[in-house]
């Protein structure tokens, strides 16, 4: 018996690892759930097989608990300061400069069929990817499959791991060579798989659509993206403006725009004091306070929403704006930035719960601080009776938390 148990142990210390998984029901998933979805989205059965033979979950993938848990929200809330700091733009606009001399008729060709500009082009390939030389490995299908089978955003992952499996069928790339983010965003860009279907472009003529190695590709895709969620040619993202105290900062927002002549006559100048004009914002502006009264103010103009269908957050989008026009030799942010510490991810989520509870719009309760947040801590603190700061605080969290 000993030596049958010898022989065993073995065996089983050899197995495949599809063999030895602990989940069975991440293959029933597969077969039961996934490949139907594939098949309905045109993927053989082949391809399906061939993309998921052994596959199995990648537990080291961050937010697989079934509601996310708590861990993100123990973090110590940061400043926008902290993203927008004059070192980090300039090492981004310092990469975007070098990578535009050497690929200027790319990018030249770029802006001609898509009116976006070299800069934001390449702002964005060097906050993506860090002009291509960012390590990408994760393996895309396991990394998608994971999340769409035991992740607390799986609804929204389901569709991209269809899609994923869709760019497999129609070889753009071997299942191999499919790298990802841990997130499961592919190549340069950082496309996920959907938007790779929709929006990636051969920019090299090559008859491939390769965001992984090929420079023109990324490059025109990216310029694609942009233009296909209504970038609009010749249209600055925003300036920096200074504020009166007389405008509300409550007044924030991509819903509250107004003509730039009203923003002029509430008193509403360029930082530097100089009126405004259509050159720096376009017809119409968005007021935007990423530190509510606590840091500087700019107007912005729907390109900036635009910005921010890559990815939603403000700062980033604050970055890319600042690193295109640095590009250019337009000056930095002038605006000082409060001091803001003391208070977590969570507290800020406890302020938001409390806000809803209250019939405020934040947005989603998450321990970020975007505008629909920040207009609602400003309506509250109006409502109170309070200074108008449109921003959490140690007082803020006290008072709601």
């Amino acid at each position: 018996m000993k030596r049958i148990a010898l022989l065993l142990a073995g065996t089983l210390a050899f197995a495949p690892s599809s063999v030895m998984a602990a989940d069975a029901a991440f293959s029933h998933w597969l077969d039961g759930k996934v490949w139907p979805a594939a098949k309905a989205s045109g993927v053989s059965r082949a391809t399906f097989q061939a993309a998921v033979a052994g596959l199995e979950p990648d537990l080291s993938l961050p937010d697989l608990k079934p509601t996310g848990g708590d861990d993100a929200f123990q973090a110590e809330f940061r400043s926008p300061a902290t993203y927008l700091a004059d070192s980090k733009l300039d090492a981004l606009a310092a990469g975007a400069r070098k990578r535009y001399a050497a690929n200027r008729a790319v990018l030249d060709k770029v802006a001609r069929a898509t009116g976006v500009p070299a800069g934001i082009v390449l702002a964005v390939w060097g906050k993506e990817s860090a002009f291509g030389s960012a390590r990408i490995e994760k393996d895309a299908v396991r990394t998608l499959a994971t999340q769409a089978y035991m992740g607390s955003r799986r609804a929204q992952f389901f569709p991209e791991l269809v899609a994923a499996l869709v760019i497999l069928e129609q070889e753009h790339i071997s299942r191999a060579a499919m790298k990802s983010s841990w997130a499961g965003a592919l190549g340069q860009p950082q496309f996920m798989p959907s938007k790779f279907l929709s929006d990636a472009v051969d920019g090299n003529g090559d008859g491939r659509r390769d965001i992984w190695n090929s420079t023109p590709d990324v490059l025109a895709s990216i310029g694609h993206y942009l233009k296909s969620r209504g970038w609009k040619a010749g249209r600055p993202w925003g300036v920096e403006v200074r504020l009166p105290a007389s405008v509300p900062c409550s007044l924030e927002g991509p819903d509250q725009g107004q003509p730039l002549a009203n923003w002029m006559r509430a008193g509403v100048t360029r930082v530097d004091g100089r009126p405004l004009a259509l050159d720096d914002v376009g017809p119409d502006g968005h007021l935007l306070m990423p530190a509510g009264r606590m840091g500087p103010s700019f107007l912005v103009s729907d390109n900036f929403y635009v910005l921010k269908a890559y990815n939603e957050s403000d700062v980033y989008a604050l970055t890319i704006g600042m690193v295109g026009d640095r590009l250019s030799g337009r000056q930095s942010i002038r605006g000082d930035w409060g001091s803001v510490a003391g208070f977590s991810r969570g507290d800020v989520r406890a302020v938001q719960k409390r806000l809803e509870s209250m019939g405020h719009d934040v947005g989603t309760a998450d321990g970020l601080v975007g505008f629909r947040t920040r207009v609602a801590i400003g309506r509250w603190q109006a409502k109170n009776g309070l200074p108008v700061t449109c921003y959490p605080d140690r007082a803020v969290i006290s008072a709601l938390k």
